[in-house]
């Protein structure tokens, strides 16, 4: 599996060497499809696939299996990067180690999803994808077989999901319900945090939510900010405004945070990419509308990985874009 980038844009900086800034960013590549996987030849009995994080350089019709519209994504334990696709309707599996990818498509065995938007890892392996149309999070095995669900009558849009695994909790944006939903990893609902509105621990849409040491965040979208939670569910932090500059939000959607605690969130209004400290302050932007690498078309998602790499789903590109945190305050 290849992560797909040009010479020119392989190990690209931000911010640019030529502002005198140092650098915290560098471009990996993307991922966008079978494009990340070409057979190369071993003796002559044998061939392999290898996984590249250069793509993008052939036709459609040299990679015909491609992402379409990304949502959100997570990196399992045995580092395969799970996407979620809405217009596929499916969870894109990019597995380097196997040097293949998988197309997970059943929500049920008799069921195929319907808008897959929110995942993340699950008990014992597992893996919890919230899907906004059917209304559940559905549980599926390593090997993307069904293995059950919860939240049918109690959930009403699910849209970002984030498990807590020292404490067994669920966390669940509930958009349409306008609060975010716990289960236990038996899938019973344990509590409701907030209702429509603006003030503290209030939310207008909630789309994604994210760990960070214990705090839970979430991306409250239509008041153009986000909320930090501790673990039951008192609102802490608030990061990011309403506003016209640079740092503020207009439409965020996507949320993480790295091991160092820096907060991204994804402002889609903006194609950019905002990252604050853990106390919520703004320290630089990435990307911008464009095509060209480093650069957005209405990102809807952002993950980090153990190895702090952030991955941000550039969902009208069709593409993950992958950076590396070069670490440092």
């Amino acid at each position: 599996m290849e992560l797909q980038a040009t010479a020119a844009d392989a190990d690209r900086l931000f911010p640019p060497p030529q502002t005198q800034e140092v650098p915290r960013y560098r471009y990996l590549g993307q991922l966008v499809g079978e494009g990340n996987f070409r057979v190369v030849e071993g003796n002559r009995s044998t061939a392999r696939r290898l996984f590249a994080w250069i793509a993008g350089l052939g036709d459609e019709a040299d990679r015909p299996v491609v992402l379409q519209r990304p949502q959100a994504g997570m990196v399992d334990a045995a580092g395969r990067v799970l996407v979620t696709d809405v217009s596929r309707n499916a969870v894109f599996v990019f597995d380097q180690a196997g040097g293949k990818l998988d197309v997970w498509d059943r929500a049920t065995r008799n069921q195929p999803f319907a808008a897959p938007i929110g995942i993340a890892p699950g008990r014992d392996g597992q893996v919890l994808v919230a899907d906004a149309e059917l209304g559940r999070v559905f549980r599926l095995g390593a090997d993307g077989a069904p293995r059950g669900e919860f939240g049918a009558g109690v959930l009403q849009r699910p849209t970002g999901i984030a498990r807590d695994a020292a404490r067994g909790r669920v966390y669940v944006a509930d958009t349409y319900a306008h609060d975010v939903k716990v289960f236990d990893d038996d899938g019973q609902l344990v509590a409701t945090w907030g209702r429509r509105g603006e003030g503290p621990g209030e939310f207008n849409y909630p789309t994604h939510v994210a760990l960070s040491h214990g705090t839970v965040l979430v991306c409250d979208s239509l008041n153009a900010r986000v909320q930090a939670f501790d673990a039951q569910g008192r609102p802490t932090l608030q990061v990011g405004a309403r506003g016209r500059y640079v740092g503020n939000l207009v439409r965020p959607k996507g949320v993480a945070a790295d091991d160092e605690g820096n907060i991204y969130v994804v402002e889609s209004m903006y194609d950019s990419l905002l990252v604050y400290d853990r106390e919520g302050r703004f320290l630089m932007s990435l990307g911008g509308t464009g095509q060209e690498a480093g650069r957005f078309y209405l990102p809807a998602g952002v993950w980090i990985d153990a190895r702090n790499r952030v991955f941000v789903a550039d969902m009208f590109n069709g593409r993950i874009s992958v950076f590396q945190f070069l670490g440092g305050n």
